[in-house]
């Protein structure tokens, strides 16, 4: 267990969000130089915990096609996971408090994360527009249906948000199942641990029906990644997502039928 390596991996974070912030200052940010700093920002704080990192599935992506990614949320360190498999064209709809974060939120909204107001209303609806419009430049987009992380990695009900954005956009959702990142640093942690292994399976595309298919087509959607993302968790954390899903299932139905 180790606090240098976090108060390290943090300097990392600093050294990319800092040149990002003056780039933005001053014009000239791109996309092209954001996805090299990720790039080399992912590779150096997955290198510095020494994470043993197991990949499968990826071969059930097509080449050129652009994704929701949906993935269980465990870890600060899911970010940097997710940048390692799906490469720098990858942005994240992060909690909007994290933008507020002097330097590092205005760097990750030069570098074109998208803040989410968790609270709901059209500061919400706003954000799915600009993940729709990100979508559209072939950018992939990262979103964690639970909303939040998980404190003991069972995973918890489903917010109906991240599936309107997928049937907005009509692109695919890749479910993925992230196992370990907690074993790195765990919800409510500051210090992390070297060498954890880190397990991420990339399952089968699922297509996402139009807004217009009706609720019931969204909560099987809703269901249909829920079943493939838990499906790969370790039993413990299948048993208690067991037992979450059926608030899964009751708060769909009530904000589904707000949302139409």
């Amino acid at each position: 267990m180790s606090l240098s390596l976090s108060l390290r991996n943090l300097v990392e974070t600093l050294a990319i969000s800092a040149p990002t912030v003056i780039d933005a200052g001053v014009g000239r940010v791109t996309k092209e130089r954001c996805d090299a700093r990720l790039d080399g920002w992912s590779r150096a704080v997955v290198a510095h915990a020494r994470i043993r990192l197991q990949v499968t599935g990826t071969e059930k992506l097509s080449p050129g096609e652009t994704y929701v990614v949906m993935s269980n949320h465990q870890s600060l360190y899911d970010i940097p996971v997710l940048f390692r498999v799906f490469g720098p064209n990858i942005r994240m709809i992060a909690k909007s408090e994290l933008f507020r974060i002097p330097v590092f939120g205005q760097a990750m909204s030069a570098a074109g994360f998208i803040s989410v107001d968790r609270s709901g209303g059209r500061g919400a609806v706003r954000s799915l527009g600009v993940a729709r419009d990100l979508l559209g430049r072939k950018t992939h987009v990262w979103i964690a249906p639970e909303g939040t992380r998980s404190l003991d990695g069972a995973l918890l009900p489903f917010k109906p948000g991240a599936f309107l954005l997928a049937a907005d956009a009509r692109m695919p959702i890749a479910p993925v199942t992230l196992v370990g990142t907690r074993d790195v640093l765990a919800p409510g942690e500051v210090r992390s641990h070297v060498g954890a292994t880190v397990r991420v399976i990339v399952h089968a595309p699922i297509d996402a029906p139009a807004r217009h298919g009706g609720k019931a087509a969204r909560r099987d959607l809703m269901a249909s990644v829920r079943s493939a993302i838990e499906s790969a968790l370790p039993g413990r954390d299948r048993a208690r997502a067991h037992v979450d899903a059926i608030g899964t299932a009751s708060g769909a139905r009530r904000q589904y039928a707000s949302d139409d």
